[in-house]
């Protein structure tokens, strides 16, 4: 008999501070089933084959599976938040724009910054024996805000205990690509706004108002140097117009678009669609140095009430944040 087949389960495992596969990993680690038929699954796959609970596919079993024993029912926060954690994944444009993700166990963070001045920037040759130029890193005078986005997931056991796992996914799915739409939005604010640390970010003004050209492009590759111009976030109405540039209806964009759906820049920039940016606007920035992402732990779940009341009446929520790394890492052209 494998040792995940004995291992007892309780609600107690959420309250480590730590998520329930990694606990099960540190009491039955993935490394010992190697060349076996358990190998490629993690501690909580493993737990979900020992009960032969389906979560996927079209024969995969209704939620009331996950509470025929209390150590079944121990794992179904676990499932609720993975398939969240899915939806935000899948519906992610952040790993697009930013440059450091950094996961904190509390609510109070400091970032670092940089701002090195021209001459600090140009590294210029230093004499035998003399001084090198200095470049400053400090804390940053504010804390970065945190904001916690989630949803309260309101249904009875009666309700649900026949629903499929596997369309129950798709709606738990939904609550994370909502929590994913709403960090973007914050991260967009952080980067056009600043973090509280007088560090907005500067403004183009298009040549012709309301009317984009390749001339303003290319003004904005040259604005932002010497930081790298590799990720371009475009509101709705700017998208249109830029689709429409003559420089955007060669062959090869219209094939890229017409077959992936991605769109490519005349510059060679990843160009995003953010249809929360304010209309009329372009935001440039160098994804290596402008944005750093921090996150309060992972998903958020009342665990005990999943438990204890098979659903009922839950919060599911995720406490996220952004700070600039690098203030002129980012343009807004407008």
């Amino acid at each position: 008999m494998a040792y995940f087949d004995s291992i007892r389960l309780e609600k107690g495992m959420y309250n480590s501070g730590k998520g329930l596969t990694e606990v099960l990993e540190e009491l039955d680690p993935s490394e010992n089933y190697r060349g076996s038929s358990y190998e490629g699954l993690d501690a909580f796959q493993r737990q979900l084959k020992r009960f032969d609970i389906k979560v996927g596919g079209p024969y995969s079993d209704c939620v009331m599976k996950f509470f025929e024993t209390s150590d079944s029912a121990a794992l179904f926060p676990e499932y609720v938040a993975r398939a969240v954690r899915q939806g935000v994944e899948s519906n992610d444009k952040l790993k697009d724009i930013i440059a450091a993700k950094t996961v904190i166990n509390g609510m109070d963070y400091r970032s670092v910054v940089s701002e090195p001045t021209d001459d600090e920037k140009a590294l210029k040759v230093v004499a035998e024996g003399a001084a090198l130029p200095q470049t400053n890193i400090r804390t940053s005078e504010n804390l970065v805000k945190l904001f916690k986005r989630g949803r309260m997931l309101v249904a009875t056991y009666e309700a649900i205990k026949f629903q499929r796992l596997d369309l129950f996914t798709v709606t738990l799915r939904q609550i994370g690509a909502h929590i994913a739409r709403e960090q973007l939005k914050d991260a967009v604010n952080v980067i056009v706004n600043g973090d509280g640390n007088s560090n907005a970010a500067g403004t183009i003004s298009l040549t012709t108002s309301g009317t984009l050209t390749y001339g303003d492009l290319v003004k904005l590759w040259a604005e932002l140097s010497p930081y790298e111009l590799n990720t371009m976030l475009a509101s709705t109405d700017m998208m249109q117009k830029l689709v429409t540039l003559s420089e955007m209806r060669d062959s090869m964009a219209g094939l890229t678009f017409q077959g992936t759906g991605r769109m490519i820049t005349p510059l060679g920039a990843k160009l995003l669609h953010i249809p929360s940016m304010t209309s009329g606007s372009i935001i440039g920035l160098d994804k290596n140095c402008a944005l750093e992402m921090v996150q309060s732990g992972n998903i958020i779940m009342d665990s005990d009430k999943l438990i204890d009341r098979q659903l009922e009446r839950a919060s599911i929520s995720c406490i996220a944040g952004f700070a600039k790394i690098i203030k002129d890492a980012s343009k807004v052209l407008s």
